[in-house]
């Protein structure tokens, strides 16, 4: 039966979001919350025994209806997989319980909805198909889509549009890329892909590297690499806070499938990785750029936060064109960082306009925030986090990727990037600092205090900087091994032993 805890990510959030719907949840708030914080509190229980039956570093291929690769649907389990199950098993768990003090009742099917996502997010992390890896994206899309506007509003709307239009020209590309790949390979499993593109004519290649072009779009525009990032920003910001949280781990979907593809698949298809390496590159290096001038002039600390994530996104997709086993490393551990982080300010970013009244999150003068201490406190430990000031979790995952870069030009862009990038981000949250805590009109009037639930999602959140801190050693060596993992896998396919 443990060869089949694989599939659970999958169908256990499913089952939950089915029984949601069902009576008698589907009337009673409080049952429907205690069902589904039960799912996202069993879901980290099943990431947690795959995360145990990863740390032997065999990979394990599962064939459902045991049908045999690459004719059936496969999931691969390995340590980055099962790494980015734990991430938003533990994510979906925080942000679920902050939804539950009163966020899930702004609109219908807020708990079915999440728990699709959660499926479709988990789904794109296990499937070793391209197919149902386009599969597994349309299921977090449509769910997405849904929860983007939960609660209604304009500018939710307004955002949602962008998004869905974006997200669906994505997905016909994805769908032509795949068309290109089968034409020219006859398969889509990843696996046997990355064994036949040796063997492909000059006219296959040709039609391979078109492929590959669609795809770097695709995958980028799911990650928010600049310049796709134009839906990422306004989504983020008009969010519901949880959803805004989960959210947070979307762009490691697409960070994700570009080490998958690029850095597995077409590991050794030179005439791929020749220049699609180097387009990554650059990208990676604009995105920095771009998205720390939308952190200056960002008005407003949901923005502000959502320019945060795209920023990071740059970081890890300059350092992943690298192709080396340390820069991988360095790329899962600063993604684990840098969702739990993000996320944690999109809370926070709701419990700081709450109480601050008309201001909201505005960086303008506003009343007094009624718990100065508390709010105060998480914000100064995400904020030198997210710098990257020591001893906390920024600081190990940017080292990391500093260390990543061999001498030479490389170091020389990447450096400067990364540490006047940091600058600018310690300017910018200072600035925040200042105007919501410091700079204020007059006292607080009757803003409520933080329910229990809130507390606790935020403070499990921004408490992540520590652990991971704590835990940097063991989990940089897991990071390690499993980067190492990707030659392997298609080594042990060639031979027949997956």
């Amino acid at each position: 039966m443990t060869n089949h805890w694989m599939v659970l990510p999958i169908v256990w959030p499913m089952l939950v979001a089915l029984c949601c719907l069902l009576p008698p949840f589907d009337a009673l708030a409080r049952y429907r919350r205690g069902l589904s914080l039960a799912g996202a509190l069993g879901l980290v229980l099943i990431s947690l025994v795959l995360w145990q039956q990863s740390a032997d570093g065999q990979s394990q291929l599962y064939q459902l209806g045991n049908w045999p690769a690459p004719f059936g649907i496969s999931l691969l389990l390995d340590k980055v997989s099962v790494l980015m199950l734990v991430l938003t098993a533990v994510l979906g768990l925080a942000a679920l319980v902050y939804a539950c003090a009163g966020e899930d009742e702004h609109g219908p099917f807020f708990h079915s909805l999440f728990h699709f996502q959660l499926m479709g997010i988990n789904g794109a992390f296990l499937t070793a198909d391209l197919f149902n890896l386009f599969v597994f994206f349309e299921v977090l899309l449509i769910a997405s889509y849904s929860l983007l506007i939960h609660g209604g509003g304009k500018a939710k709307t307004k955002a949602a549009v962008h998004y869905v239009v974006l997200n669906l020209l994505g997905s016909a590309l994805f769908l032509f890329a795949l068309a290109l790949i089968y034409g020219a390979t006859g398969t889509l499993n990843m696996l046997d892909l990355a064994v036949r593109l040796h063997s492909l004519s000059s006219s296959q290649q040709l039609l391979m590297q078109a492929s590959a072009a669609l795809l770097l779009l695709v995958f980028g525009l799911k990650a928010a690499m600049m310049p796709l990032h134009f839906w990422l920003g306004s989504a983020y910001a008009s969010a519901s806070p949880a959803v805004a949280a989960l959210f947070a781990v979307m762009t490691k979907v697409g960070i994700f499938s570009l080490l998958r593809v690029f850095l597995q698949v077409f590991a050794e298809a030179d005439y791929i990785g020749s220049w699609a390496l180097s387009l990554l590159w650059w990208a990676g290096l604009l995105t920095i750029l771009l998205a720390a001038i939308g952190v200056v002039a960002s008005e407003d600390f949901r923005k502000l936060v959502a320019y945060l994530v795209i920023l990071s996104v740059g970081a890890m997709v300059a350092a992943l064109s690298l192709a080396t086993p340390q820069a991988v490393q360095a790329v899962l551990y600063y993604a684990i960082h840098s969702t739990l982080a993000a996320a944690a300010l999109f809370l926070l970013a709701d419990l700081i306009a709450e109480q601050r009244g008309k201001a909201g999150d505005r960086l303008v003068t506003g009343r007094r925030v009624a718990q100065p201490v508390l709010l105060g406190s998480c914000f100064v430990v995400l904020a030198l986090s997210i710098t990257g000031m020591p001893p906390f979790s920024g600081f190990i995952g940017k080292l990391m990727l500093l260390q990543s870069v061999g001498p030479g030009a490389q170091m020389l862009a990447f450096w400067p990037a990364i540490l006047l990038s940091s600058f600018v981000v310690l300017l910018a949250l200072s600035r925040s600092g200042v105007v919501l805590f410091w700079q204020v009109s007059g006292p607080n009037q009757g803003s409520r205090l933080v329910g229990k639930s809130r507390t606790v999602a935020v403070l499990m959140l921004s408490a992540a900087s520590v652990l991971l801190s704590v835990m940097a050693g063991p989990l940089a060596a897991w990071c390690l091994q499993g980067a190492t993992q990707f030659v392997e896998l298609i080594r042990l396919f060639q031979g027949g032993l997956l």
